[in-house]
């Protein structure tokens, strides 16, 4: 993994010095700036880039059993009582996402 994993990593411990202050929202922001800077230089996304942009979004709405065209960030945001708190549970759903069975996400895009 490398890209857009270790920045996320690096967000995580400071998020005030690269998004502003400790907010899911303004991490969905930076990411969406992020992506469309490294389009325009044609960066080609990494193998773990490609997963995350294709599968988080349909993955955070199963979890959350959600059919919306809301973001990721939105849907985090309707379980949570401030952005710090979307912040840190983004962060789990990060790690759960990253260590996931892949192979049930195949099964999913088979059967739908």
């Amino acid at each position: 993994m490398s890209g857009l994993y270790e920045v996320l990593q690096k967000i995580k411990p400071r998020p005030g010095m690269y998004i502003g202050r400790a907010s899911v929202s303004d991490l969905f922001h930076f990411l969406v700036g992020y992506e469309f800077a490294r389009g325009e230089l044609d960066i080609e996304p990494t193998e773990w880039e490609n997963d995350f942009h294709e599968n988080f979004q349909p993955w955070v709405q199963k979890k959350y059993h959600v059919s919306t065209s809301n973001s990721w960030a939105k849907i985090i945001m309707l379980h949570c009582a401030t952005e710090k708190e979307g912040l840190d549970v983004f962060y789990k759903l990060l790690d759960e996402f990253t260590n996931r069975d892949k192979t049930l996400d195949k099964i999913d895009k088979v059967t739908a």
